[in-house]
């Protein structure tokens, strides 16, 4: 985001949409003042701390600010480029379990960042992975672990079937990065791509 032209901090955070995140560098003025800025914000209530250094401006309610969902907040800190889901995390974004996770975890293929409420990071050293979407990781990440599908391998096939088709899911893409995967991952993943017929 880029700041407002002769714009306050306090101006600037005014402007943001609801929804928003923010940090120091995105406000007009010093760092000093920025950080300032923020501070005074999140104890008027005008923003909440969402992680080390990122506020949300969110919407308000009877109760005060609304709090940012977990992975949202996960993804702002970490970046989309190749972070999926993964555990039980995954298998509910591919609607292969009912179960929700106590924690929304994510796979990440950099250095994991602590102190993120109600998220689990895992460090995945596959660059390859960079290319995946959320769900091309969710489907590695459920041939990874296997036992968290409720329904057994026809149930992933047929979801993967459907992933595919709806171009959610790109078997090209993942086909690259599985070489640099587990041996049991490639093996379940040659297994899929013959039930696919990819």
């Amino acid at each position: 985001m880029t700041p407002f032209p002769k714009m306050t901090a306090s101006a600037y955070l005014e402007k943001i949409p609801v929804r928003t995140y923010v940090r120091a560098g995105d406000l007009p003025g010093s760092p000093e003042a920025s950080r300032a800025a923020l501070s005074r914000a999140a104890k008027a209530g005008k923003v909440v701390k969402a992680a080390r250094g990122l506020y949300f401006k969110g919407p308000k309610t009877r109760f005060g600010m609304a709090r940012p969902n977990a992975l949202d907040t996960a993804l702002e800190v970490v970046g989309k480029e190749g972070t999926g889901p993964c555990g039980f995390s995954a298998a509910r974004a591919l609607g292969l379990t009912t179960q929700v996770p106590a924690k929304v975890e994510l796979a990440v293929t950099g250095p994991a960042p602590e102190g993120l409420d109600g998220v689990k990071l895992h460090t995945r050293n596959n660059p390859a992975r960079r290319k995946l979407s959320y769900l091309d990781i969710a489907l590695l990440e459920v041939l990874r672990e296997p036992a968290v599908v409720e329904s057994g391998w026809t149930a992933l096939v047929n979801a993967a079937r459907l992933s595919v088709k709806e171009n959610r899911v790109h078997p090209d893409l993942i086909a690259a990065a599985v070489p640099r995967e587990r041996p049991e991952v490639r093996t379940r993943w040659n297994e899929l791509c013959k039930a696919l017929a990819v």
